[in-house]
């Protein structure tokens, strides 16, 4: 929504002038908060955890996978990045590759790349290809007794190369996790928030048949502010709750953050940003092919709204 956004900025001052208090506290704008962004999703993703990063909530969401599936192993796409905590490390292969290497837990699924991966645009099916890796990596992990408790993807891959998945692969993949007893988890921290232009959350882009069963979300949901979100169903919740270890993070839906973010939802919807991210989206893509046309160098470009990738060759 742009640097020190006018709105922004007065919706922090006002709530710092009246309270600021640990998330223990019962607050208004919580619950306020927690329902703008139900709005925005699938009707099942009706429950919200409060953090303060995008690392803090894709951890939460590893651990609420593992609650609920009573498994431990983790399938990413290549190149992946998830966060700087350790267990997402351990579980994004931009990482791990230069560091400790690849746990026995962790399983890495090619990019759904069809111009630079193993199936590309000439392919028959890439979708039905790309998605019977999954499957076939879920096969090979049940034979030597390891179980999957989730797909853990980036909507749109971006460390990764800005990747644009075939439609239709997010939906195939899940059949295979589900059928394993696994969960899929979208990581929603780069790509969501109507950059995308068409869709407020890029996992729309795969079709209105598909909900992912957790989305986590940051960077963009607090405009610079310290804001991250997990969304996720009532079951995955509650098998949660079921430990009696109960959820608690200090800051995270303190009244000030809640205020930021809701102020943030304001604008993007007052100013039609998303109608915004898919005009210049357009725009530049247009130019940027005018100079594909021009240059040998540049082998693809592609993107959605405001993210865009240009794949240089040689």
């Amino acid at each position: 929504v742009g640097h020190c956004h006018p709105d922004v900025v007065k919706a922090a001052h006002e709530q710092n002038q009246l309270l600021n208090t640990n998330s223990r506290y019962l607050h208004d704008n919580l619950v306020d908060y927690a329902e703008r962004l139900s709005k925005t999703l699938p009707e099942k993703l009706c429950i919200f955890y409060f953090l303060n990063s995008g690392s803090e909530a894709n951890d939460l969401a590893l651990r609420l996978a593992r609650q609920y599936t009573k498994h431990e192993d983790v399938i990413v796409l290549d190149h992946a990045y998830h966060g700087h905590l350790t267990s997402l490390i351990d579980i994004s292969p931009y990482k791990f590759r230069n560091l400790e290497g690849q746990k026995e837990w962790v399983h890495v699924a090619p990019v759904p790349d069809t111009y630079r991966g193993l199936y590309r645009e000439d392919h028959e099916d890439s979708v039905t290809a790309y998605a019977d890796e999954v499957k076939n990596i879920i096969e090979h992990a049940h034979t030597r007794g390891r179980k999957i408790a989730a797909f853990f993807v980036e909507s749109l891959p971006s460390v990764g190369g800005q990747i644009i998945p075939p439609a239709g692969y997010f939906q195939k993949v899940a059949q295979h996790v589900h059928k394993a007893g696994g969960v899929f988890i979208a990581d929603e921290i780069q790509v969501g928030f109507g950059r995308v232009g068409k869709h407020f959350w890029a996992f729309q882009l795969q079709g209105e048949d598909f909900t992912p069963d957790i989305v986590t979300m940051g960077k963009p949901i607090g405009n610079g502010h310290p804001l991250a979100c997990v969304a996720t169903t009532k079951e995955i919740a509650e098998a949660f709750a079921a430990t009696g270890v109960e959820y608690f993070n200090t800051f995270g839906g303190n009244p000030v953050s809640c205020a930021i973010g809701l102020a943030v939802l304001d604008v993007i919807e007052k100013e039609q940003l998303q109608a915004h991210a898919t005009e210049v989206g357009n725009f530049l893509l247009k130019l940027l092919k005018e100079q594909q046309v021009k240059h040998p160098i540049i082998g693809d470009v592609r993107g959605c709204g405001l993210f865009i990738g240009v794949d240089l060759i040689k």
